[in-house]
C-alpha cells in the first residue's frame, strides 16, 4: 500500500495560538523550537517560536498531515519560504484581541500569496471569547475585499475538534472525497 505524506503549514501573528494549535492535534509529542522572547512579543508571551513546530497527525493506516507552524515574528521570515515548500495548503490563525487583526489578515496573505494562490487558505480566528470583535463576517467582508477565498471559522486552538475542523475543510478544498 502507498504511503501518502501530506504538508499543512500553520502561520499567523505571534500569539495568535499556532504552537498551541498544532500542540492540540498532533498525534506525536510536537517539535517545538522556542526560545525566551526579548522583544517586542514578550509583552504577548515569554517565549516565541524561532524556526518552526512540527506535528504530525494521521489520517489512515497509510496517510500522515504533516504539520508545520512558521515562527510569528517577521524577522524569521526566511523560515516562511522554507517551510512551504511542498505544502498543500495553509492555516492562518488570527487573534481577535491583537489591535489590529485586518492589517494582520493582509499581511500574511500578501505575505504568503503565492503559496496560497497554489495551495488552499483556510481562517481560524483565536481569542473571540477574549474579544466578540471583530466577527467572522467582518473578516469575511474583508477578505472578499482582497478577492481571497477561504473558510473562516472562529476557534480555540487548546480544542482538539476545533483545530480538526480547519483542517478537514482544508483537505476537503483539496479533494472533497476524503
Amino acid at each position: 500500500m502507498a504511503h501518502t505524506d501530506h504538508k499543512i503549514i500553520f502561520t499567523g501573528p505571534v500569539g495568535a495560538g499556532k504552537t498551541t494549535a498544532i500542540a492540540s492535534i498532533s498525534d506525536i509529542e510536537p517539535i517545538r523550537t522556542d526560545e525566551h522572547a526579548s522583544d517586542m512579543t514578550q509583552k504577548r508571551k515569554s517565549n516565541t517560536t524561532v524556526a518552526m513546530d512540527y506535528g504530525m497527525i494521521r489520517l489512515g493506516p497509510s496517510e500522515k498531515v504533516h504539520l508545520y507552524g512558521t515562527p510569528g515574528q517577521e524577522r524569521f521570515d526566511f523560515m516562511w519560504d522554507i517551510l512551504t515548500k511542498g505544502g498543500i495548503g495553509l492555516v492562518l490563525l488570527l487573534d481577535n484581541t491583537r489591535p489590529t487583526p485586518f492589517e494582520d489578515m493582509r499581511f500574511y496573505i500578501k505575505s504568503f500569496k503565492e503559496f496560497i494562490d497554489s495551495t488552499r487558505l483556510v481562517i481560524g480566528v483565536t481569542q473571540m471569547d477574549a474579544r466578540a470583535t471583530p466577527t467572522i463576517d467582518e473578516y469575511a467582508r474583508q477578505l472578499a475585499e482582497l478577492e481571497v477565498t477561504a473558510p473562516i471559522f472562529e476557534v480555540d486552538a487548546r480544542q482538539r475538534t476545533d483545530v480538526s475542523v480547519l483542517i478537514e475543510a482544508l483537505l476537503l478544498q483539496i479533494d472533497p472525497t476524503l
